[in-house]
């Protein structure tokens, strides 16, 4: 009964539905803004992903040349 009555205050479903107006646009700022912030760490991510394997072949290409002047 307890558990009924806090959950209850929680739940507020207005008559005057021109109140969802406020929440649906900071809900859509918000997506936008999630959305554009992933995109933004995925170009950053790939970034990093190219200087790493460009990293990757320089080291190959001297452990290769030094595996060469030790032979």
């Amino acid at each position: 009964m307890l558990l009924n009555y806090i959950l209850n205050l929680f739940l507020y479903f207005p008559e005057d539905k021109s109140e969802y107006i406020p929440a649906a646009i900071t809900f859509t700022l918000f997506f936008i803004a999630a959305i554009l912030a992933m995109r933004f760490i995925i170009k950053i991510s790939k970034r990093q992903e190219e200087k790493a394997k460009e990293f990757e072949e320089q080291l190959r290409k001297q452990n290769m040349i030094k595996d060469d002047q030790q032979l």
